[in-house]
């Protein structure tokens, strides 16, 4: 199945898949390898320029206004009674590698005269990758860490992976330059946002695997190690094809030219 979105499943899965699909992405928006090139990784240890600010009440009511005026939707953010704050962030998720989700078996019934009262389920994983472009808002609190953002992200997707296979990263651009910073897990990203304000290009949270420099293939399970193997076939031989078809078009501009 081949969806707008460039989402691909088998068709016996379509049923399971809970994404929220808006069509085709804008295709300015979306990444040509270039930010690849651009992208640098800082320390985790190095904290955020936010991170340092140290904020009273009256300073953090005097932001909330200040961010809703800013803001163009009705994501607002809302001081309550205790201090605390609520709001939206915006999650880009940009993983490599395919996500694993549940996938129910029925067992229809012994007997068969008439329906069974019950049906047994049988566990089972899918895998897929999730389309390029795709991003989520959620609603938090000003305490809410980052690694509750990650859980509440696979949660939205029914990803069964284990959340340490995965990262949030604070993104901002500058002097044409793309800087990736992996949050800590008890960073609070709704206050980041609140101190960086509504711009994307200032700050923004994306969600990728989480890179230690060594991949542990001892915490992948049989049938995702399978399917890696199969996937990394299936890149090569499509890298060998656009190789030869890149030769040809060679040899061919060149016979032309004799």
């Amino acid at each position: 199945l081949s969806l707008d979105c460039s989402f691909t499943c088998h068709y016996r899965c379509r049923a399971l898949v809970r994404l929220d699909c808006s069509g085709p992405p804008d295709s300015s928006s979306e990444d040509d390898g270039t930010e690849q090139a651009l992208e640098k990784d800082t320390n985790v240890d190095e904290p955020s320029k936010w991170e340092k600010t140290e904020l009273d009440q009256a300073q953090v009511e005097q932001l909330i206004k200040e961010y809703n005026s800013q803001i163009n939707s009705n994501l607002f953010m809302s001081l309550n009674k205790d201090g605390s704050y609520t709001g939206f962030i915006k999650v880009h998720l940009k993983l490599v590698r395919p996500v694993s989700v549940p996938a129910t078996k029925r067992v229809p019934s012994l007997q068969t005269g008439r329906p069974g009262p019950r049906t047994q389920g049988v566990k089972r994983r899918t895998s897929f990758y999730l389309p390029k472009g795709t991003m989520k808002h959620l609603h938090i609190l000003s305490h809410t860490r980052a690694s509750e953002v990650i859980d509440a992200l696979l949660r939205k997707f029914t990803v069964v992976d284990n959340p340490c296979k995965f990262a949030l990263f604070e993104r901002s651009e500058k002097d044409e330059q793309v800087y990736l910073r992996k949050l800590a897990d008890e960073e609070q990203p709704l206050r980041l946002r609140l101190l960086a304000g509504p711009s994307e290009k200032v700050l923004s949270f994306v969600l990728k695997e989480n890179e230690t420099g060594e991949v542990n293939w001892d915490a992948f399970t049989l049938p995702e190690l399978h399917n890696f193997l199969r996937i990394l076939q299936r890149e090569e031989e499509e890298h060998v094809q656009r190789l030869r078809h890149r030769y040809a078009r060679c040899r061919q501009k060149m016979q032309e030219a004799l």
